[in-house]
């Protein structure tokens, strides 16, 4: 295998960065997903995570979504520690961003520790997405948030 690839490596990570990340999502929207599904699912959003993270224009906004899709697909699993960790990445890296992004990396830690039955750590972590969550602007993008932050069980 050569040293230098014969194609545009940068335009194939941004490519495919997004693709894995449109896929990902394709499948966590499906409500009625095989075993195998699953594993596609992973893989798709770790593969994201993985192309964004070699992409020149990476920045922590980018990196914190990422981690969210991964823990998102984390807990659909009912991976409740990897769900934390990832949503402790995307916590991370959101950091900074604007308060739609912070506020998702707190639902994604919200949903984590819901799923391993901490539930005061989880009650915090929606209370702090909530706060955020009044800062959003754009309306569309606040009551997705919103709504997304009901669906947590706990």
């Amino acid at each position: 295998m050569p040293d230098v690839p014969e194609f545009d490596l940068q335009l194939a990570h941004h490519h495919f960065a997004a693709e894995a990340f449109n896929k990902a999502w394709e499948l966590i929207d499906k409500t009625d997903r095989t075993s195998e599904e699953d594993l596609t699912m992973l893989c798709r959003a770790a593969a994201s995570v993985w192309h964004w993270s070699h992409r020149e224009d990476l920045t922590n906004q980018a990196r914190s979504v990422g981690y969210w899709q991964l823990s998102r697909v984390f807990a659909l699993l009912s991976e409740g520690t990897m769900a934390k960790r990832c949503g402790e990445l995307s916590l991370k890296y959101a950091k900074g961003t604007p308060p739609f992004y912070e506020a998702y990396a707190y639902e994604a830690l919200a949903r984590a520790a819901a799923l391993c039955g901490e539930m005061s750590a989880a009650k915090r972590y929606l209370d702090s997405a909530e706060r955020l969550a009044e800062k959003v602007e754009e309306a569309a993008s606040r009551e997705m948030l919103l709504a997304d932050l009901q669906s947590i069980d706990g």
